[in-house]
C-alpha cells in the first residue's frame, strides 16, 4: 500500500473484497460532509492538488515517457497542461456554477418561486484511459471535486509509472474518505463495478465501455463515457492542400494515432489524392526521419504487442483486398513501433473502415458523391467527431445538416476538444455524457429542482 489511500490489488480475494467494501462505505458516509461544503473549501482541495501536479511535473513527465514513450516536455507537459486547464477555470468560477439558477415560472404559478441547485451526486467511481494515462484520469477528477463528490478513482493499469504516480500524488492530496486509489486489473475494475457507487465515470473503448454501462444498469447508476469512434475529415475542392497535409499527420501521428479524437481517415474529391498524398509523405518525411530514419522521439509506441499485431492485421487485410501503401507501412514489433503509414484505394469493407484503427495508420479515401461519405459515417457509427475543410459555408452546412458526432471542428482538427468552455462528449457508440468546465461541473451534479409555493 502506497499510501493511506492509495492501494494495490493484485489479486481478488474475500479480504480484497472487504477492503473495497469498507473503501466504499467510508466515502458513502462522508458524502453528506462534501455535499454540505462551500465553494471556498473546495476549491482549497483543487488548488492542493495543482500545487502538488506542478511539484511533481519532472516526474509526470518521465513516468509519460516510461509509459507510452512520450515526449519530455516538462511542466509544459500537454497531458500535464490539459489538466491545470481544468482546475484553473473552476478556480475561477466555481462559486458561480454552484449558485442556485432562479427559473421564472409560469403564470399558473404566479408569486412561487423556483430554481435548479446543482447537488453532488455522491461516491464517483472514476476509471482513467490507457492512452493519455494521466490527463484522462486527471482532468475527469477536478469536475468531480468541484462538484462536491468522494472519488474512487482506478488508473490504467497498462501504463504502470504512471498509474503508481498518480497513486503516490493523490494519496498525499486527499483524505481516504474523499478520494481513494486503487490499483490493479480487470478483475479489480469488474469487483469496483458491482458497488452501488452514485456515478461511474469511464474513458475507453466502446466494446468496454458496453461492459460498464451494463453493470451500471445493476444499480441504476448514472455513467458518463467517452469512447470513441472513426472520426471522419472531410475535404472539398476549396481546402488549402498544404495546411490540410500539416493538421491531418499531427491528429493522425500523435501519440502514434491513439488517441480517440485523431483523424480516422480523410475523404476528398479524386482530383486532389495525388496532390495531397505526396504533400502527406513530405510532411511525414521531414517530421519523423530528420536523418533518413525513423526518430522514435517524435512517436510514441503502441500500447502492447496485441496492438501491434492488430494494426498489422488491419494494414494486411486492406492490402489483400487491393489497397496499396503509398508512405511507410514498416513495423517493428519487438520496439513496439508502428511507421506512419498512408493507404489508398482501401474497400469500405475493410476492416480499416469498419472499424477504429487508434493507431498511425491513415486510409485516404476519395469520392464522388458526398452521399457517399454520408452512408458510410451513418453505417459505421456516430463519431465523437468530424473535421471539416472548406472555405465555403454551404459545404460545411451540407455536412453538419447530414452527420450526427460528439464535435466537429472545421477547418481544423480537435480544436473543439481544446476550447474548455465548449461541451466535450460522444452521442450513442461514441458514448455519452459531456466535460470539461461548466459542462464538467453540471455533468457530476444532480440538477435537483425546487420549488417554493406561494
Amino acid at each position: 500500500m502506497p499510501g493511506k489511500n492509495a492501494y494495490r490489488f493484485d489479486y481478488i480475494d474475500a479480504a480484497a473484497e472487504s477492503e473495497l467494501q469498507r473503501i466504499f462505505q467510508q466515502q458513502r458516509a462522508h458524502r453528506g460532509v462534501l455535499k454540505a461544503s462551500a465553494a471556498a473549501e473546495r476549491c482549497r482541495r483543487l488548488q492542493r492538488l495543482r500545487d502538488v501536479l506542478t511539484a511533481n511535473a519532472l516526474e509526470i513527465d518521465q513516468a509519460l515517457f516510461e509509459d507510452l514513450r512520450k515526449p519530455r516536455m516538462g511542466n509544459q507537459h500537454f497531458e500535464l497542461l490539459s489538466v491545470l486547464e481544468e482546475i484553473d477555470l473552476a478556480l475561477a468560477e466555481l462559486e458561480q456554477w454552484m449558485a442556485d439558477e432562479p427559473v421564472t415560472v409560469s403564470t399558473r404559478h404566479a408569486g412561487a418561486k423556483a430554481c435548479v441547485r446543482y447537488e453532488p451526486k455522491g461516491v464517483c467511481l472514476l476509471f482513467g484511459a490507457w492512452n493519455f494515462p494521466f490527463a484522462l484520469t486527471l482532468a475527469p477528477l477536478v469536475p468531480i471535486i468541484a462538484a462536491g463528490n468522494c472519488a474512487i478513482v482506478k488508473p490504467n493499469e497498462l501504463q504502470p509509472a504512471t498509474s503508481r504516480l498518480i497513486a503516490r500524488l493523490l494519496s498525499q492530496t486527499f483524505d481516504e474518505q474523499e478520494v481513494v486509489v486503487v490499483e490493479g486489473g480487470v478483475a479489480l475494475a469488474e469487483t469496483l463495478l458491482r458497488l452501488p457507487v452514485d456515478h461511474v465515470f469511464f474513458t475507453g473503448s466502446p466494446a468496454v465501455g458496453k461492459r460498464v454501462m451494463r453493470a451500471a444498469s445493476e444499480h441504476l447508476t448514472s455513467v458518463t463515457l467517452e469512447l470513441g469512434g472513426k472520426c471522419p475529415v472531410i475535404v472539398d475542392e476549396t481546402a488549402d492542400l498544404q495546411d490540410l497535409a500539416i493538421k491531418v499527420v499531427g491528429a493522425r501521428f500523435f501519440n502514434a494515432g491513439q488517441l480517440c479524437l485523431s483523424a480516422d481517415h480523410v475523404w476528398l474529391p479524386q482530383s486532389q489524392r495525388a496532390a495531397f498524398v505526396e504533400i502527406l509523405g513530405d510532411i511525414i518525411h521531414h517530421g519523423f526521419y530528420p536523418d533518413g530514419q525513423l526518430d522514435t522521439a517524435r512517436l510514441a509506441r503502441i500500447v502492447d504487442a496485441r496492438n501491434v499485431a492488430r494494426l498489422q492485421a488491419f494494414v494486411d487485410d486492406a492490402v489483400r483486398l487491393g489497397a496499396c501503401v503509398v508512405v511507410g507501412g514498416q513495423v517493428e514489433a519487438e520496439e513496439l513501433t508502428i511507421h506512419p503509414t498512408v493507404l489508398i484505394d482501401v474497400p469500405l469493407h475493410a476492416r480499416l473502415m469498419q472499424e477504429e484503427i487508434f493507431g498511425p495508420i491513415l486510409p485516404v479515401m476519395t469520392y464522388e458523391s458526398l452521399d457517399e461519405v454520408f452512408d458510410h459515417i451513418d453505417a459505421t457509427g456516430k463519431p465523437l467527431a468530424v473535421y471539416v475543410f472548406s472555405q465555403r459555408p454551404a459545404f460545411v452546412e451540407q455536412v453538419l445538416l447530414n452527420t450526427s458526432s460528439g464535435g466537429v471542428t472545421v477547418n481544423d482538427v480537435m480544436r473543439h476538444y481544446q476550447e474548455i468552455r465548449l461541451p466535450f462528449g460522444g452521442v450513442n457508440q461514441s458514448g455519452m455524457g459531456r466535460y470539461k468546465g461548466r459542462y464538467g461541473f453540471q455533468e457530476l451534479s444532480n440538477a435537483r429542482s425546487v420549488f417554493i409555493s406561494a
